[in-house]
């Protein structure tokens, strides 16, 4: 399993591949700490976002390989967002982030 610092530099670097992200984006790792994403800043601050996502590394890093499935994880509580409508608007960027976690 990889460490958080080798997958905030995962997201950072397709961040800056990418195109910025419109909203902050905080990935709330129980615990573990956290990885904040602000247009193609990525850090391990614990700050505020527009959109909060709280995921466990391990079911993080499953959903980057695509062996857990976005949806299922939402309605098994594996993934919790603090604002659903906002995550789909983010839905293809936050995809892109996620498959950099695998």
């Amino acid at each position: 399993m990889a460490t958080i610092e080798e997958i905030t530099d995962r997201i950072r670097r397709a961040a800056a591949s990418g195109a910025a992200l419109e909203r902050s984006i905080k990935l709330d790792l129980k615990g573990e700490g956290f990885i904040h994403i602000q247009g193609n800043e990525v850090s391990n601050g614990d700050l505020p976002a527009d959109l909060v996502v709280r995921v466990a590394r391990k079911d993080l890093e499953a959903l980057g390989k695509g062996e857990l499935d976005p949806m299922r994880a939402v309605m098994t509580g594996r993934l919790k967002l603090s604002d659903m409508g906002l995550a789909m608007k983010l839905l293809p960027q936050i995809q892109s982030l996620f498959s950099s976690t695998g």
